[in-house]
């Protein structure tokens, strides 16, 4: 008689990431109140020579306007004061800043993905291009999108091309190699009895394509979409940094760094993040649904 393996209850589930995330909070408040010490003790001293004790050192390094390391309560506070004390017009609000840089990544995406679908196409239906090409779009990653990203903004901009596009080309160029990468092995993937099938059925090749290969390099191609996406984010925030630009996430955290607001630095990166986790679940429930259409 088969016995059945029960899931374990929700909470269960939960607790292992609780306790982790309780330990790295409290990791944090002690980084906090050690990275900051330094200069609270200044303002902690009274220079009258009344005692101090350290519960005053310790809620000073944790309340300070311009801390070297902010404490999460800190973050969090930014962060809800930025979403709900301005209109969401304003460069102050961080929604304004996550249309702008979600704009150029979603962009960036699309461009990056139709690049890397054509390209894998052509690489697995010409070995003349699988040697020529291959080898250059991996050696293409090893350039830092740091040093790029300037080269390629100056160059479009002398052609006239400013605003969205140069950036999601930054965005694109991080975003083509994973799914071409990933196309070309999923392309490949049918077996040889499929193939012969296919020829046996006198299909030609671009419907040996969209009838086998295509379906069977679905479960390669969302994997590649959801690191993908995510790289076009990072690709468009730093395509904001060398622009000089007043918009998106990449220029709040290069205008909280000019300032030394760690808070706003900090609260854009927490924004990013969340962007980043909303952008990969999308492409996740694209992938439900298309693999649950293929079966």
């Amino acid at each position: 008689m088969a016995t059945t393996i029960k899931p374990a209850p929700w909470w269960e589930q939960l607790l292992p990431v609780a306790v982790m995330l309780l330990a790295v909070i409290i990791l944090w408040y002690g980084a906090a109140c050690g990275m900051n010490a330094s200069g609270a003790i200044e303002r902690v001293l009274d220079p009258t020579g009344n005692p101090w004790t350290w519960q005053d050192l310790v809620s000073v390094t944790l309340n300070m306007e311009r801390p070297i390391l902010p404490a999460p309560h800190q973050i969090a506070l930014d962060f809800w004061s930025s979403l709900v004390d301005w209109p969401v017009d304003s460069p102050r609000n961080l929604l304004y800043h996550v249309a702008v840089t979600g704009q150029t990544t979603l962009v960036g995406f699309v461009m990056g993905t139709l690049l890397g679908l054509v390209l894998s196409i052509l690489i697995v239906h010409s070995r003349t291009l699988d040697r020529a090409l291959l080898p250059w779009i991996v050696a293409s990653q090893t350039v830092p999108v740091l040093a790029i990203a300037p080269i390629v903004l100056v160059i479009l901009g002398s052609l006239g091309l400013e605003g969205l596009l140069p950036k999601a080309v930054i965005a694109m160029y991080l975003c083509f190699f994973p799914v071409t990468v990933a196309m070309v092995q999923g392309l490949r993937s049918p077996q040889v009895i499929e193939t012969e099938m296919m020829h046996t059925y006198a299909a030609n090749r671009w419907q040996t394509l969209w009838l086998l290969r295509m379906p069977a390099a679905l479960p390669f191609l969302f994997p590649a979409l959801r690191v993908g996406i995510a790289a076009g984010l990072v690709g468009a925030m730093v395509a904001e940094l060398p622009t000089g630009a007043t918009a998106g996430l990449g220029a709040r955290l290069l205008t909280g760094s000019y300032y030394g607001n760690t808070l706003a630095i900090w609260s854009a990166l927490v924004m990013s993040a969340l962007l980043g986790l909303v952008l990969t679940t999308f492409v996740a429930g694209l992938e439900r649904v298309s693999l649950r259409h293929r079966r």
